[in-house]
């Protein structure tokens, strides 16, 4: 049962996820002429309101994190007009407590059977990722790797924002200097398919102002798709520690990949928490 404050809680980070991605869109994206100087970027409330056949009040109100229900009608149109994408779409509906469509329900990326294979394959860490970077699901094990990675907010639980902007992660990833370019590399290489996506332009607006290894290597435009096999981590409890990767692709076009780390030695092996409370 979901207790009054869960709510608030939840009301309230659908408040920040509806301003960050209204944020993140241009008029000319979606058509509408410039008038004067904006003060804010992206869209205003009342633009976002308009164009998804909404009350500017209610929008409002619900960007406020008012205690208001949003019908699946209603949050369909203001997931088109914010251009989510299938993984944004699945959490506006979960942030408004609203129950799925069943279109959505068919194409979900993180099925059941995901699930168990992220559950059965603990201690070791595991991760699913679309090509964007963003951390779609992850175990226990990755979360004992990486750190609490559900106290990350949902907009920045990205692998590549984590890796440029989180020192936690740069200091448990011991060949962040080393990798890091190629990760960039390989996130450029993915871009070529996603140009026009605003999620994506987004993505690399922020980076490019938050990060200066970034602002300096993305001018550069170098691609590379060839994963990283081994990586090494020094975990605050047990030290140093050392994995493998298998990429498992969640269809033969998808772009959505199951991250598994491996033990590289028996020492690493040795150090996995092989029970959870």
């Amino acid at each position: 049962m979901t207790t009054a404050v869960e709510s608030d809680v939840r009301r309230q980070e659908l408040a920040r996820f509806l301003r960050s991605r209204r944020e993140r869109i241009t008029p000319e994206q979606v058509g509408l002429p410039l008038q004067g100087r904006r003060r804010t970027p992206g869209l205003r409330r009342e633009e976002v309101a308009q164009l998804a056949g909404v009350g500017v009040t209610w929008y409002t109100w619900l960007e406020q994190g008012r205690d208001i229900n949003a019908s699946e009608q209603v949050l369909q149109a203001i997931a088109r007009t914010l251009r989510l994408d299938p993984h944004e779409h699945t959490h506006l509906f979960r942030l408004a407590g609203a129950p799925e469509p069943e279109g959505e329900k068919d194409c979900q990326v993180i099925t059941p059977a995901m699930e168990l294979m992220l559950k059965k394959l603990e201690p070791y860490p595991v991760a699913v990722r679309n090509a964007r970077c963003d951390l779609l699901a992850y175990n226990r094990g990755y979360t004992w790797l990486m750190g609490e990675v559900d106290q990350i907010p949902f907009e920045d639980r990205n692998t590549l924002v984590q890796c440029l902007l989180n020192p936690e992660w740069r200091k448990r990833m011991l060949d962040w200097d080393t990798n890091i370019p190629r990760v960039i590399a390989s996130f450029r290489a993915a871009m070529a398919e996603h140009v026009a996506e605003p999620a994506w332009k987004s993505l690399v607006k922020r980076l490019k102002a938050e990060s200066p290894l970034f602002a300096e290597l993305w001018p550069h435009h170098d691609v590379n798709s060839e994963p990283i096999r081994t990586k090494r981590y020094l975990h605050p409890d047990v030290g140093l520690l050392r994995f493998n990767f298998t990429y498992l692709y969640y269809g033969r076009r998808s772009e959505i990949t199951m991250s598994t780390y491996t033990p590289a030695d028996a020492e690493t092996a040795a150090k996995l928490p092989f029970m959870f409370d």
